[in-house]
């Protein structure tokens, strides 16, 4: 049961083959066999899970009409709150915290019936492309257990490669759910900024912290994005519009007269050689389905790495202020007679994580007096620039595509010691966020000097994400007949068995 596709469990559910107990406990045996290995959750919530797999089945006996997913198991980034729930963003500052509400995502998830297995490994904040940087150890990739699964997201998408969990939520800020999905062989989707609502998600950086559908297959993320996504009065930066049929568009996968745009500042110097060979693979495929490819250029792109580590560390110097010691989380030296600011400074001191305090100094620089308009105004600026390439460029196509990641998942350990490496680690997928459009990586392939899995991302307008699940349905139809089984069925023995 669980190396079946969301849809086909869903499916199963409807027919009355199995139940949602049986699938949730499925999976919780699962997580039970290999998590240890994988390291994909920080808590399992067995009670939970199962409580709210009797009640879906409970409704569906009792002949309620329920949504298309109800009953299916889901992993969620631990980023997100859920009440009473721990709820710890990977940090030891919010050790031990228990959310008294659910952000909207949860509720959404909630409402839709899908069942919440537990809560997901990721780097301290989102801060990071490794999940190295979570203070409770890194996540392994259940490709190679030597190796990352991505980050920030990496326990959701290796939860789904390890068949932990057939759905998971992710939040991307510069790739944390496609640069994951990508080295993981996985489903990874950046909705339209404000596309799904941000309240209850601990904020890093805000305008550019995107909630979305982590997944095996795209109709399972395209169904997952219609169960979360929508209108949210909590949410200021939440888009007051219809969401998207990206699932009808999952079903069609129809790209024929399609202009597919391949960007030409994201496939040269520094890509690994196999990560171009599938990618130039998945455009002749697309070609031979009825596409029509064409060159796009982005001159501004060259600057979005550098203007994204001023604007996101500027944001996350303003947005962790509040972990002060003096409201919820961890609290060191709170002894009599002690200030309240030493209590504060000891408390960060031994509550945040390396890269944490970084980006922290990093963005309080960038912010201060003399130096706002030099650093933080000139990256918005660049922001602004980028944002017109992309309008310029889909003037030309319906979407935008390029390699995910410049190479498959390395070592862990490999870069740890060299923030500027990992940086680059996200360069194709910054643009994406900083021009709030949506994105998606779904698998390529496998490189051939390696054999771990390549992404290939796809990029569409704001609030077009269909035209992404088009072309990615399209994709992933032509590379399973191609490869005559699904990706991960060719993965070692850890994922498979």
């Amino acid at each position: 049961m669980i190396h079946l596709s969301a849809a086909e469990m869903a499916a199963k559910l409807v027919a009355g083959e199995t139940s949602s107990v049986a699938l949730t406990q499925a999976h919780l045996d699962r997580i039970a066999a290999v998590d240890t290995d994988v390291h994909a959750f920080l808590f399992v919530n067995t009670e939970g899970a199962l409580e709210q797999a009797r009640a879906v089945d409970a409704k569906r006996a009792a002949g309620e009409k329920l949504s298309p997913l109800a009953g299916v198991p889901l992993a969620l980034k631990d980023v997100m709150t859920q009440k009473g729930v721990p709820t710890t963003a990977g940090s030891k500052i919010l050790e031990g915290w228990r959310p008294p509400y659910d952000s909207t995502v949860v509720t959404n998830l909630k409402n839709n019936g899908i069942v919440i297995l537990g809560k997901t490994n990721m780097d301290e904040f989102a801060m990071g492309s490794s999940t190295e940087n979570s203070a409770y150890g890194p996540t392994h990739n259940p490709w190679d257990l030597t190796r990352i699964p991505g980050g920030s997201g990496g326990g959701s998408s290796a939860a789904l490669a390890a068949f932990e969990a057939p759905l998971a939520i992710g939040t991307d800020t510069g790739g944390s759910i496609r640069q994951p999905a990508a080295v993981t062989g996985t489903v990874g989707v950046k909705p339209t900024y404000g596309g799904v609502s941000r309240f209850g998600l601990i904020a890093f950086s805000s305008s550019l912290d995107q909630a979305g559908p982590c997944a095996r297959t795209v109709l399972d993320a395209a169904l997952l994005h219609e169960a979360i996504a929508g209108h949210d009065p909590k949410d200021s930066t939440s888009i007051n519009a219809p969401v998207p049929a990206v699932v009808k568009a999952a079903k069609s996968g129809d790209v024929k007269g399609m202009k597919i745009g391949v960007v030409k500042e994201l496939n040269g110097d520094g890509y690994q050689s196999g990560v171009r060979t599938r990618f130039e693979e998945s455009l002749e495929l697309l070609a031979a389905a009825g596409a029509e490819i064409v060159e796009v250029s982005a001159p501004n792109f060259e600057y979005a790495l550098a203007a994204y580590y001023l604007i996101a560390p500027s944001e996350c110097s303003s947005n962790l202020a509040r972990f002060d010691a003096m409201r919820y989380g961890l609290r060191v030296g709170d002894v009599d007679g002690a200030s309240a600011e030493s209590v504060m400074n000891l408390t960060r001191e031994v509550g945040f994580g390396r890269e944490v305090k970084r980006r922290i100094i990093l963005g309080t620089y960038a912010l201060s007096s003399g130096y706002y308009d030099a650093y933080y105004g000139s990256a918005q600026k660049v922001r602004t620039l980028i944002t017109q390439d992309f309008n310029k460029a889909f003037e030309k196509c319906d979407v935008m595509v390029s390699p995910t990641c410049p190479t498959t998942a390395f070592k862990i350990g490999e870069k740890s010691d060299d923030p500027i490496a990992m940086y680059l680690n996200d360069i194709a997928t910054i643009p994406v966020n900083m021009a709030g459009i949506g994105g998606m990586s779904l698998p390529a392939g496998l490189a051939p000097e390696d054999g771990l899995p390549v992404g290939f991302q796809i990029m569409a307008p704001a609030m077009q994400d269909q035209r992404m699940y088009l072309v990615g349905a399209a994709l992933e139809a032509a590379l399973l007949t191609k490869w005559g089984a699904p990706l991960l069925s060719m993965a070692p023995a850890l994922v498979v068995k």
